[in-house]
């Protein structure tokens, strides 16, 4: 019997003495598979804290084993979300974003709180996806078009003409299957964009309107506050010491 198996029949062993086992397989394929398909009822039914019973032991220092079982569950959580249909090189970069942001954690409030985010963020991504999986092949490339070209000023016609359709035909049927307008949609993808690099950056307010092509300062307020009921400064007084002056205190 080699190191390796020794290791594992004893650990086997004090884990059957101690009952303490591994959480069900079932339960962390249930868990994995509401994260792919959008299903927030399951998450809330099948997410365990990182502390649970049944996590395993991968380091003997608590918030290393902590931080271990999150990048098992980030990588997992990506590679299920590919399979149900993100685009590969936008999962693997928000990974490697959540990955560098618990490499900086101090304690494992922060882990937890990055647990929690990692697990909704995905799992709203994927509810959108499945959302958009029954609009047409022209709003499903008009929404493309739009999130690859959020920091332009996006001109109907141009979309229009991107697309091969007349700008009358894509409002009409972009409002039908949406419930919304182009316009509207565009507006919203950039003041989404913009309330996540006002917590996640040190991009100023100006600098981040200039950024998304609005037309001017007083422009982005109007329209952010407008959509979240905030200026851009109140939103970030908010909502950016979550991801910033909380490490800088723990140092």
């Amino acid at each position: 019997m080699d190191s390796k198996e020794k290791i594992l029949s004893h650990k086997l062993f004090l884990q059957q003495e101690d009952a303490n086992f591994h959480s069900p397989f079932d339960n962390e394929m249930s868990f994995y598979d509401a994260v792919k398909n959008g299903d927030f009822e399951n998450i809330k039914r099948h997410m365990n804290p990182l502390n649970a019973e049944g996590m395993g032991k991968l380091s003997s220092n608590p918030l290393r084993n902590a931080k271990y079982h999150l990048i098992v569950t980030i990588a997992l959580i990506t590679r299920f979300c590919i399979e149900g249909g993100m685009p590969s090189e936008s999962a693997y970069t928000l990974s490697d974003i959540y990955i560098q942001e618990l490499d900086a954690c101090n304690s494992f409030d922060e882990v937890s709180a990055i647990h929690r985010e990692v697990i909704y963020d995905f799992t709203e991504r994927m509810q959108k996806i499945r959302k958009k999986a029954g609009f047409s092949k022209i709003v499903i490339q008009a929404t493309d078009y739009i999130y690859n070209h959020l920091n332009e000023k996006i001109q109907l016609d141009v979309l229009a003409k991107y697309l091969d359709v007349s700008k009358s035909y894509l409002c009409e049927l972009f409002k039908k299957e949406t419930g919304i307008t182009v316009y509207t949609y565009i507006t919203k993808l950039k003041i989404e964009a913009s309330c996540n690099m006002l917590m996640n950056s040190d991009y100023t307010p100006a600098m981040i309107g200039n950024y998304f092509a609005f037309s001017s300062h007083s422009h982005f307020i109007s329209k952010f506050k407008a959509y979240t009921g905030l200026t851009p400064n109140q939103y970030r007084k908010a909502h950016y010491r979550n991801f910033f002056e909380v490490k800088e205190e723990m140092k």
